[in-house]
């Protein structure tokens, strides 16, 4: 948000329930027009209370990949309308394609990913968020929640050098 810039409504609210719960908003908004973020590690529903919250708070746009199950009746259009992107993950719908396209035609786009694919704590993250980066020639921008020290926020970013076993261990470096 730009110096001198009032604060909207929604921005408000969101910075009280931030404050009441003692949560703060740390790091840069990402720079880039386009780029994926990886919200690491997605372990619990409330991450995205607290993602929605700092999205109001910092009065920013942004995109977010979940299952296609929450984008039901009777919470689908609410979903849509904060910005999620529905994804069937029991059908091939080749889905890195279609944000690889959906880069290509936006002038900005803002997409988070949980690289885990779920809440459940697994041994590896799934690859596809590298490839929408790769695919699209955007950078990854590394975000996390940390329920210790309640914070949200941004870390650094890294644009995907096609090789995946180092940038992964970039990003795992960066999560340990």
């Amino acid at each position: 948000m730009a110096n001198g810039q009032k604060k909207r409504l929604s921005q408000k609210i969101a910075d009280f329930f931030l404050r009441q719960s003692g949560w703060q908003v740390v790091g840069q908004y990402p720079e880039f027009p386009k780029c994926i973020v990886v919200g690491a590690h997605h372990t619990s529903n409330w991450d995205f209370v607290y993602a929605m919250l700092m999205k109001f708070s910092l009065g920013e746009e942004f995109h977010w990949v979940g299952k296609a199950s929450i984008f039901r009746w009777p919470l689908g259009g609410l979903m849509r309308s904060l910005g999620g992107i529905p994804v069937w993950r029991e059908k091939k719908t080749n889905f890195v394609y279609q944000i690889v396209e959906a880069f290509q035609k936006a002038e900005r786009l803002l997409i988070v990913i949980a690289p885990e694919g779920t809440r459940k704590h697994t041994p590896y993250w799934k690859s596809g968020f590298y490839y929408m980066a790769l695919g699209a020639q955007v950078p990854i921008v590394l975000a996390f929640i940390d329920y210790r020290l309640k914070h949200i926020g941004f870390g650094p970013s890294l644009f995907p050098s096609g090789d995946i076993q180092a940038d992964f261990a970039q990003m795992r470096a960066f999560y340990a």
